[in-house]
């Protein structure tokens, strides 16, 4: 077994664990500390690919700035007082969320299915990038022409993080005192 195969299971392996931390965590500060924990194993991830630009991007980007705001948004909100938890929910609330979970996870299944044949193979060599003005200079122009429908959904899918954030601190608290 070779060194990056061997960091290749301890990353994927701290990737797997940290999402299980924040999925089972009790309070939403440590959810968010073990959110920034996958981003770092992602970043080592991306590091193993040989892509460095996006590992240190996936460091600077998500790791220090959009966590860091999560992290003050969670705790200036005050999270932790008692709030009211899933069982107490109604069984409408419940089915609706089951069926949205289903939902994500049968698109997911199908988009992994179908991405086999989709991603083009050798159009951009070593050579063929150097010629075009290097690495940033060909990313940052399919980021912006091509894929610019992409860039702008994630900016939204972030907003949304946020104002879902925000909105959760807001929900009913248990005793009454919102």
């Amino acid at each position: 077994m070779t060194g990056s195969m061997i960091a290749f299971a301890a990353f994927s392996t701290i990737a797997i664990v940290g999402s299980l931390l924040v999925i089972f965590r009790r309070t939403p500060v440590a959810s968010a500390f073990a959110l920034v924990l996958v981003f770092f194993s992602f970043s080592g991830l991306y590091a193993l690919m040989g892509a460095h630009l996006i590992a240190a991007l996936q460091i600077l980007v998500y790791t220090g700035a959009i966590m860091v705001l999560f992290v003050f948004v969670i705790m200036l909100l005050n999270q932790d007082s008692p709030i009211t938890d899933i069982k107490e929910s109604s069984l409408l609330f419940k089915g609706i969320a089951g069926l949205a979970c289903v939902g994500m996870v049968t698109v997911l299944i199908n988009a992994a299915l179908r991405v086999s044949g989709l991603a083009p193979t050798n159009i951009y060599t070593d050579q063929k990038i150097e010629e075009l003005g290097g690495n940033l200079r060909v990313i940052s122009e399919l980021l912006f022409t091509d894929h610019l429908f992409q860039f702008e959904l994630t900016s939204f899918l972030l907003l949304g993080a946020i104002v879902a954030t925000i909105a959760l601190s807001k929900r009913q608290r248990k005793g009454g005192v919102s």
